[in-house]
């Protein structure tokens, strides 16, 4: 009972985690970079900030739910997905932390009347980084399905 337990929260921090980072990948980020240069810079500014007090805990919820899944299950077949699953997040925690959080905490001290180049290039990197981070979520949440059934 407790290995359904564990694979249900990891599967549900999966699915919100996917579908947020899908989200503001295919929606948010491209209507914020339509905005005006200074616009987008404050918009990006407050999403940044906003996502700063949610994300980090979905995210480990998500290593670890996954973790724990994989350990207190004895099946083999499902087990080597959750161990793959978690080693996806395990990859993306350690993306996010090395690349995207910097990027963040730049991005919350950047000056709007800055160099635009600068920006551009921080938001091309971070945008780059996060596609891998979906990549590796999305490929989480269906070991994670597979595993289910």
């Amino acid at each position: 009972m407790a290995d359904r337990i564990a694979l249900f929260f990891s599967l549900l921090s999966a699915g919100v985690l996917a579908g947020n980072e899908l989200g503001t990948w295919a929606v948010a980020h491209p209507a914020v970079r339509r905005l005006r240069l200074a616009e987008e810079m404050r918009a990006e500014q407050e999403v940044t900030r906003r996502y700063g007090y949610f994300m980090p805990g979905l995210m480990i919820l998500a290593v670890v739910s996954t973790i724990v899944a994989a350990g207190l299950n004895e099946e083999l077949d499902p087990r080597w997905c959750l161990f793959a699953a978690a080693a996806c997040f395990a990859v993306m925690l350690a993306i996010t932390l090395a690349g995207n959080v910097p990027i963040n905490i730049r991005t919350l001290r950047f000056d709007p009347a800055g160099e635009t180049g600068e920006w551009r290039r921080l938001r091309r990197r971070w945008d780059l980084l996060h596609t891998a981070r979906i990549v590796l979520d999305v490929a989480a949440f269906v070991l994670l399905l597979v595993a289910a059934v």
